[in-house]
């Protein structure tokens, strides 16, 4: 398994957001984390990037024992946030974005060609300042920002959230294509209909504990899951 976390519990101050949960993703999956607002999710990634300091449990990144560690260290073990908000530097150019992104790795080069040639409106967008872009161009920066450290575990925090339609089945698109590249995605969203169509497996956080699991096709066809999270009866 790429990723293992068990039994982790973590929170902010006296406030327990996530509760004894446990999940794995296997190398060159897609799996899902779904939930409303507050259930825990982005919690969750941040303890496994390194963000928030876990109370108890386990965070293994191939076999390797990672909880506690500085975020910065996750990119030695391969493993790359893309947050909610999209959190690019808007004083920036696009270029100077993807540069950081690409810092620890030397390729940077050939791996900034890489990148602009899955988003061709980013390589028209170079000097421009990541603060004038669209949404959805904001997106596409946030996750070639990613792609330059040459991620082998993607976690994905919200991608889908603010922009339109149309980006919302673009970005989705570009998701499936990365598994394609042999990347792993951990992908939280509140769009259950969309990842459940492109994620292998998914598992569902409610109150900070993880209260359902299992294939995507199975959750999608799952009554209760139609029901809390598709708006389906």
């Amino acid at each position: 398994m790429l990723l293992q976390v068990k039994n982790l519990r973590c929170g902010y101050g006296s406030l327990e957001a996530v509760r004894r949960a446990s999940l794995h993703v296997c190398a060159g999956e897609i799996v899902g984390l779904l939930g409303a607002n507050g259930a825990g999710k982005s919690s969750l990634l941040r303890s496994i990037i390194g963000l928030l300091p876990p109370w108890e449990g386990e965070i293994l990144i191939e076999g390797r024992e990672v909880r506690g560690q500085p975020a910065w260290r996750s990119i030695s073990h391969s493993t790359v946030l893309v947050p909610e908000g999209k959190m690019i530097f808007a004083d920036m150019t696009v270029r100077e974005n993807l540069l950081l992104g690409g810092y620890h790795n030397p390729d940077r080069a050939l791996q900034m060609e890489f990148v602009l040639e899955r988003f061709p409106r980013l390589r028209e967008r170079l000097r421009q300042l990541g603060g004038t872009l669209s949404g959805g161009e904001q997106q596409m920066l946030a996750l070639g920002r990613a792609l330059m450290a040459r991620p082998r575990l993607l976690l994905l925090d919200e991608p889908s959230m603010g922009l339109a339609p149309k980006m919302v089945e673009e970005l989705f698109a570009e998701i499936v294509r990365m598994k394609d590249l042999g990347l792993t995605v951990l992908l939280v969203e509140q769009n259950a209909t969309a990842t459940l169509r492109v994620a292998d497996r998914a598992y569902v956080m409610e109150a900070g504990e993880i209260i359902l699991e299992g294939e995507a096709a199975d959750l999608l066809n799952n009554p209760e899951v139609r029901r809390a999270y598709l708006g389906k009866g």
